[in-house]
């Protein structure tokens, strides 16, 4: 074994020591940035009382504008009947809530692809 191959193998072990790291501080700062985005309107505990939009927790799965306890107007009812909340349409939602409901109560529009993929990353924890 050389010395080389000894380096290469600590630089490995110590990446892959750091990923966790990594992934935990990504996840706290989806999570900062989804509060000062979202929380206006938003909830994200489980159990937690619905705000002014519907809580978020376990989005990711949940038949779209169908959660316990929060009365969604009929346009976004209408709009994405038949759907489940996958990351596809989470995606489009927050480029465009107006492109996936017309008639939607909530208006939000995120062009910078970076600042979704954040957004998406806390929310896809929420289970």
């Amino acid at each position: 074994m050389t010395l080389r191959t000894i380096a290469a193998g600590v630089l490995v072990a110590a990446l892959c020591a750091a990923a966790p790291l990594r992934a935990a501080d990504d996840l706290a700062a989806a999570k900062q940035l989804v509060i000062r985005q979202c929380s206006q309107c938003h909830t994200f505990e489980k159990g937690e009382k619905h705000g002014q939009g519907p809580n978020l927790f376990g989005l990711i799965g949940r038949e779209a504008a169908a959660v316990n306890g929060f009365v969604f107007s009929d346009g976004m009812k209408e709009a994405v009947k038949g759907k489940v909340w996958d990351t596809a349409l989470l995606d489009q939602w927050l480029t465009d809530t107006l492109s996936v409901a017309p008639k939607a109560q909530m208006i939000y529009f995120q062009d910078d692809e970076k600042v979704r993929a954040k957004l998406l990353r806390y929310l896809e924890s929420l289970e």
